[in-house]
C-alpha cells in the first residue's frame, strides 16, 4: 500500500528519566519530511529506517515524535532515498561553502563538540585587517582538510582538520588577538581540542 501523502505526528520535549508533563503538540509530515528527520538519526542505513518507521517513534533535537508505525515497501523506500544526497569524498573544500566550525575535543572521554557560526569570527577588527577565520583558513593552506562524510541533520558536507600542538598553539594566540572579544572564551576550547570540522551546506555557492 503506498504511504499516505500526510502522516499526523505527535512531538514533545524528551525527558528522560521520569514522565513528562510538557504538552503534545500536533503536525502532518510529507513522508519525505519525515524521512529527513529519520535520516539524521539512522543516515542511509535502510534496515534501520524501516524499523524506526515501524516501531513509530524516533528522538530528534530533544523532541520525542511518533506516529502510527506503518511497514514501507523496499522499492519505495528506495526510491524516497534516492531523493537524498549521498556522501561525495570528491567534493573539494571551499571555505566560502562553510556556514560553521565545530571544535572536537581530544579529551576522554570526548566533549560535546564547540559550533561556532562562521559569521561571528569572520569580521575584523578596526584596527586589525586579518581575522580569526583568516588564521583558522591559513591553517588549512598549510596542511590539509579531509572529507568526512555528509550530515543528514545539517544537511552539509564534513570536512575535518586535524590539530598538532604547533598548530593548536597558533591557533590560540590568533583567537586572543584576532577574535571579537566576545568569542574568545570559547575559542579557549582550540588549546585542547584533536581536530576542527568545517560544516560546508550542500549546494551553496561556489566562490
Amino acid at each position: 500500500m503506498p504511504l499516505p501523502e500526510a502522516i499526523p505526528v505527535r512531538y514533545t520535549e524528551e525527558e528522560a528519566g521520569y514522565v513528562s508533563f510538557r504538552p503534545v503538540m500536533r503536525q502532518s509530515f510529507r513522508p519525505d519530511q519525515l524521512l529527513d528527520m529519520v535520516l539524521s538519526v539512522t543516515g542511509k542505513d535502510a534496515a534501520r529506517i524501516k524499523q524506526i518507521l515501524r516501531s513509530g517513534t524516533v528522538v530528534f533535537h530533544f523532541y520525542r515524535y511518533w506516529w502510527a508505525g506503518f511497514d514501507i515497501d523496499a522499492t519505495e523506500l528506495n526510491g524516497l532515498l534516492a531523493r537524498f544526497p549521498d556522501p561525495d569524498p570528491s567534493r573539494e573544500f571551499r571555505s566560502a561553502e562553510c556556514s560553521t566550525i565545530a571544535i572536537e575535543s581530544g579529551a576522554t572521554p570526548p566533549r560535546p563538540a564547540i559550533e561556532i557560526a562562521k559569521e561571528a569570527i569572520s569580521r575584523s577588527s578596526l584596527f586589525r585587517r586579518r581575522s580569526f577565520w583568516d588564521a583558522l583558513l591559513a591553517e588549512v593552506s598549510s596542511s590539509s582538510v579531509v572529507y568526512q562524510g555528509y550530515s543528514f541533520e545539517q544537511h552539509a558536507d564534513l570536512y575535518g582538520l586535524e590539530l598538532i600542538a604547533e598548530s593548536r598553539a597558533r591557533l590560540t594566540a590568533a583567537a586572543a588577538s584576532l577574535a571579537p572579544r566576545a568569542m574568545r572564551k570559547e575559542l579557549q576550547a582550540i588549546g585542547q581540542a584533536a581536530r576542527i570540522m568545517f560544516i560546508c551546506p550542500r549546494g551553496s555557492a561556489p566562490i
